[in-house]
């Protein structure tokens, strides 16, 4: 025992390094060279993959919206796959075009915004200055005297034309997978010919639908909450476009963190503008911190419960990956890839250790384990339901 732990240091008392067997360490670089590889792609084809992230963000929503006409009407399936397809396509063209008008309306002419944004700034600034018992404060033109305005404007041009164009592909990738569906059973058989590698594939896939179809139920209810409070406060004080305000917070309350920094600052801000007084600005950002607060600290949380058991580093971490490799549409679609990623992460032996980094509590299936009473060592997964018909 004396000499194995001798054998472990060198001539000059250091310690030696821990071995390694060879193909531990053959995997591991080979692992860190397919993510890194794998990134690099999901960069370079992000025009292509953004488009098909979101038709397949659409698939599971008009899947959802089936199994929910399905079930709480007579239509038979057919039927309510035409009408969830219906719904789900109106409503993504009605936000497009929402944000699109609205901020158009908003910035026109007749709101009086770009009239008196400048002048209000500038007495902002001297009511900041005055308080504070500064001289000679800068007026609006001198603080956007160093600010590329035209690169600004064309970068945000370029953005609206790329939601257009973008929308439209969104639409034709949408139109392939549907029609992809019709084979999808037999694809299933083809791939997994055992029934239980069958069962354990479809299980899978529920589980990824489950995760995602949660949350874009929980973040829809508790953006409803908010979206009622916020309309009321901004109905009371006046401000211009509240229901353009309105739909915006919705939007932005399915980006994490940011989302909510959004929803309770830009509403004050514009108030700024619009009124003389202060009060407005301050009765919205008080009202709006409120049920931020009370929502994401106390409603939403239950809502979730083991649905979205995501470690909140991970939200964290997963909306600056996806945001810096897809933009906007990859902070919006940021939590459900990262409960996409537990769910197919924990199906494999040499991966699930990386599920549970990403779960919350350590277990990536805690949402079966509730189902029985049974200790968490000895509680098997249930049975899958069988795979999904087109």
């Amino acid at each position: 025992m004396i000499d194995a732990e001798a054998e472990r240091f060198d001539n000059t008392g250091m310690k030696s390094p821990v071995a390694m067997p060879s193909s531990a360490v053959s995997r591991n670089a080979v692992g860190i060279i397919a993510t890194v590889a794998a990134g690099a792609a999901i960069y370079w084809l992000r025009d292509i993959l953004t488009p098909l992230a979101m038709a397949i963000f659409l698939l599971i929503m008009i899947d959802g919206v089936k199994r929910s006409v399905e079930a709480r009407t007579p239509l038979n399936s057919r039927m309510a796959g035409i009408a969830a397809l219906t719904l789900v396509v109106l409503a993504f063209f009605a936000s497009i075009a929402i944000i699109v008008n609205g901020a158009a309306g908003f910035f026109g002419e007749a709101s009086g915004v770009s009239q008196n944004i400048g002048p209000r700034i500038d007495q902002i600034i001297r009511d900041v200055y005055g308080i504070v018992r500064l001289a000679n404060p800068p007026t609006a033109q001198d603080l956007i005297n160093g600010v590329d305005v035209r690169g600004w404007l064309t970068s945000m041009a370029f953005q609206v034309q790329g939601i257009a164009s973008g929308a439209f592909f969104v639409l034709i990738y949408l139109g392939f997978l549907l029609a992809s569906q019709v084979g999808f059973r037999r694809k299933i058989i083809a791939m997994f010919p055992s029934e239980a590698q069958r069962d354990e594939a479809v299980a899978v896939f529920q589980r990824v639908r489950g995760g995602v179809e949660g949350y874009i139920w929980v973040q829809s209810v508790t953006g409803a909450m908010i979206c009622v409070v916020a309309w009321i406060l901004m109905r009371a004080v006046g401000l211009q476009n509240a229901e353009f305000w309105t739909f915006v917070i919705f939007i932005v309350g399915f980006i994490p963190v940011l989302g909510g920094a959004v929803a309770g600052l830009a509403p004050p801000l514009f108030a700024l503008v619009q009124f003389e007084s202060y009060w407005p600005a301050a009765i919205l950002l008080v009202g709006l911190q409120v049920i931020l607060f009370v929502v994401g600290n106390f409603i939403q949380p239950r809502m979730q419960g083991d649905n979205q058991n995501i470690d909140p580093v991970v939200v964290l971490l997963a909306l600056a990956f996806w945001g810096k490799m897809w933009g906007v549409i990859g902070m919006f679609l940021s939590t459900p890839l990262a409960v996409m990623a537990m769910a197919i992460l924990a199906e494999f032996k040499g991966s699930r250790w990386m599920a549970i980094l990403l779960s919350g509590d350590g277990e990536p299936y805690a949402d079966e384990d509730k189902t029985t009473d049974k200790p968490k060592s000895a509680r098997r997964k249930p049975k899958p339901e069988p795979a999904p018909e087109a």
